[in-house]
């Protein structure tokens, strides 16, 4: 089997995250403006590369007025800092269709390394004829090693804010035109 490229189709993509409010319940939110590529070889995983850009205005919870408190120089700060970023270092098979990718992450003027726990769930071709591969991935970061230390002291205990954030992925690209290189 060859290598290839593949461009992350945001259509039929997902950036999602999950987070402790108050302690006793959780705020989903996703992010709606992302690019980014795989350059997937087969024969030898550790050769593949991943990239992405991720758009922090593009924050999404649901209510404005806490996306507008996300967007500010309190959390994202999206002025000065328009993007997320993500390069893989390395990348392993684990078993199957499952594999550890890590990375270098950037939010606001701060890279930490983080590892991705990824599967890929498919390939096929679209009634366009297409070709399309899709993953799976996940991970945990605390968002204070970010720099995204804001937080509100409750009352009855604890943060109104957790630290802890739940990433997932859900990712579909398609194959770039003329990218498969015989391995």
């Amino acid at each position: 089997m060859a290598s290839a490229t593949w461009n992350i189709d945001p259509t039929h993509s997902g950036i999602h995250f999950t987070v402790r409010h108050m302690v006793i319940s959780k705020v989903r939110g996703s992010f709606r403006q992302f690019s980014g590529t795989v350059s997937l070889d087969e024969q030898n995983p550790a050769a593949s590369v991943v990239s992405a850009r991720i758009e922090t205005a593009s924050i999404d919870t649901g209510v404005d007025q806490r996306d507008a408190h996300l967007r500010s120089p309190e959390f994202f700060e999206v002025e000065k800092f328009p993007a997320i970023s993500f390069q893989s270092t390395k990348v392993e098979k684990s078993s199957g269709n499952s594999f550890r990718v890590t990375g270098k992450l950037t939010i606001r003027d701060v890279t930490r390394e983080v590892v991705l726990e990824a599967e890929q769930l498919g390939i096929g071709k679209d009634p366009w004829g297409n070709i399309k591969v899709a993953f799976e991935a996940k991970t945990s970061i605390d968002r204070r090693d970010f720099g995204l230390k804001w937080n509100q002291a409750l009352e009855t205990g604890g943060v109104l804010v957790g630290e802890k954030i739940e990433i997932a992925l859900e990712i579909q690209a398609v194959k770039a035109q003329g990218s498969e290189k015989a391995a």
